[in-house]
């Protein structure tokens, strides 16, 4: 039986992984069919006619949206397997995946000098760790309680 802690904390996980998932997809749906917009400009006026230009920055949404989705789902599988099972190489992976996009994204403010889009980012770091802090005692050495 799992504790009340372990439980919420793979609860919150798996609210962000489905979640990052659900934002992928429909990040992915704008970068096919949609006219979204980069630093407030649509890209079909940033393409100004340019087809090659227009589907090249489709492109790199389209990437983007699919890495977000395979992470989301590799992190659902993750949480709702061996996570959930008590496995503490879990939890330090989550935590590892979890502190590598809030490093890339992190980047973007050293690098680019802009905080512009790190806003759910950060707000998925914070939930994770949040999550993973409620189920500590995994690594702690303490065994889970019923």
């Amino acid at each position: 039986m799992q504790s009340k802690l372990r439980t919420a904390s793979v609860v919150l996980l798996v609210l962000v992984g489905a979640l990052v998932l659900l934002g992928s997809v429909g990040s992915a749906s704008l970068a096919y069919f949609g006219d979204y917009p980069i630093a407030g400009v649509s890209v079909r006026e940033i393409a100004a006619g340019r087809e090659a230009l227009l589907t090249g920055l489709r492109g790199v949404r389209g990437t983007s949206a699919a890495w977000g989705a395979a992470w989301a789902v590799l992190f659902l599988a993750s949480v709702l397997g061996p996570y959930r099972k008590g496995d503490i190489a879990t939890w330090w992976g989550l935590l590892a995946s979890t502190l590598t996009v809030g490093l890339v994204v992190g980047a973007r403010v050293v690098f680019l000098g802009t905080s512009a889009g790190t806003g759910a980012p950060l707000v998925l770091l914070t939930v994770v760790v949040v999550a993973l802090l409620l189920d500590v005692k995994r690594i702690a050495g303490t065994p889970p309680t019923a």
